[in-house]
């Protein structure tokens, strides 16, 4: 990104510190992003884990009020800055990080009380998708000279982050389309509108209790969900689902009765062998490495340049001392010179 001429020295600094992933202030920056994603994501899921949303109604206040303007202030400062703020718009990352906080937004306008208030609060786990940026910066980190890291602690990184995003898109999703057919407010609309029914039919006293009792149905196939197949009270509650389905590629102790429900775990279960995959990949490099010693290759063109450093020593075509200083480079500075630039 070019930084215009005239730029005062506030702005540069403002311009490093959001869009720069090699300064140091930007990673700082991230880092602090980092911990509230997260604690956004867990705050999100422990609001819907009753008794213990009820007795903190202030620490989850808050949590979204610091996570909405940071994420708001990053959002703003990467629209100044960006060389193009038509195209961040509507760019995946810009949509990500608006969606992200327009949610929040809105029910802080006591928008809430429309009819998609629901839907404000199942957009809010785009938010998670925020944590795809972090893998996004770790990738960045192991390609960047100034803070190069390990390939194999950079893949672990990304493996983890990517299973922690499945696993919160997964369980908020199955909480919200499976468990929303049997939430309390739900339960209590159902009930009431069965009890004005019974009450209209006189014959319905006679009925037995378990009768007169209001059992939830999925809205597709139309299939009653009694009361102990109702699992997903909760978003942690669906998160054990969650790891037992990725982890078994199957179900457990508890499955979907829902029609949505099921598209969603059989979704979950071929993302878990994908994970499974890359989880393979990067411990077979891991042993590899450790028990063999094999050594891991940053990228291709490294790897061609110091195959043709030793083919032009073994032709010699440069002398042993040459050959040393010209590994001592870094391998951007070869680049350079194999290329005819100063």
């Amino acid at each position: 990104m070019q930084t215009p001429a005239n730029e005062s020295p506030k702005v540069h600094f403002l311009r490093e510190m959001f869009t720069d992933p090699a300064d140091t202030r930007f990673l700082r920056w991230q880092a602090v992003l980092n911990v509230f994603i997260f604690g956004s994501c867990l705050s999100m899921a422990l609001e819907t884990f009753e008794p213990f949303a009820s007795n903190n109604p202030g620490f989850f206040k808050w949590m979204e009020f610091g996570a909405v303007f940071l994420f708001s202030l990053d959002y703003l400062a990467n629209l100044y800055f960006a060389e193009n703020r038509i195209k961040y718009i509507f760019s995946f990352w810009g949509l990500v990080d608006l969606i992200s906080i327009l949610p929040s937004i809105l029910m802080v306008l006591n928008l809430t009380a429309l009819q998609g208030a629901k839907v404000f609060r199942l957009l809010r786990v785009v938010r998670v998708l925020r944590v795809l940026k972090i893998a996004r910066m770790a990738v960045q980190q192991m390609t960047s000279q100034k803070h190069k890291s390990s390939p194999l602690v950079t893949n672990l990184k990304i493996y983890l982050i990517a299973l922690f995003s499945v696993m919160m898109i997964s369980s908020t999703l199955m909480y919200y389309v499976e468990g929303g057919i049997y939430t309390q407010e739900e339960m209590t609309i159902g009930q009431k509108a069965l009890d004005e029914k019974l009450a209209a039919d006189p014959a319905s006293k006679d009925l037995p209790e378990a009768e007169r009792k209001f059992v939830p149905a999925d809205p597709v196939g139309g299939n009653p969900i009694p009361s102990d197949k109702q699992y997903f009270t909760s978003i942690p509650t669906a998160m054990w689902w969650c790891i037992v389905t990725l982890t078994t590629t199957g179900y457990g102790d508890m499955y979907p009765s829902s029609f949505g429900g099921r598209i969603i775990a059989g979704a979950t279960m071929l993302l878990g062998l994908v994970l499974f995959g890359i989880l393979m990949n990067i411990v077979g490099k891991t042993l590899m490495v450790m028990l063999f010693g094999e050594q891991l290759e940053e990228n291709d063109s490294d790897a061609n340049i110091n195959a043709l450093l030793k083919k032009l020593f073994e032709a010699g075509l440069i002398t042993g001392a040459r050959y040393d200083d010209l590994k001592s480079l870094d391998h951007q500075t070869l680049r350079d010179m194999l290329n005819g630039r100063p």
